[in-house]
């Protein structure tokens, strides 16, 4: 009986030390997976959503207008005093 639990013990303790030797590179695998605080805004003087809708609309019509929300609020911010200084 001895033996058998002399072998779960060092079993425990090989799975135990295995477990702890592997938790800090498991802290650096998760934090480097976790993406970054920050996001990168380019600022262009065109639309890209209002030249793609404006081509599509050239080309076919559309059944349910699904754009035309997103092409008034471009236009509104087109006219702001902000954006004409940029340009």
């Amino acid at each position: 009986m001895s033996e058998k639990h002399e072998l779960e013990r060092q079993l425990s303790e090989m799975l135990t030390e295995g477990e702890m030797e592997d938790q800090g590179d498991r802290k650096e695998q998760e934090r480097e997976l976790i993406s970054p605080r920050y996001e990168i805004r380019i600022q262009t003087k065109m639309d890209p959503i209002v030249e793609e809708t404006l081509k599509y609309r050239s080309i076919a019509r559309e059944l349910d207008d699904r754009y035309d929300r997103y092409l008034e609020r471009a236009k509104k911010w087109e006219h702001t005093p902000d954006h004409e200084n940029q340009e």
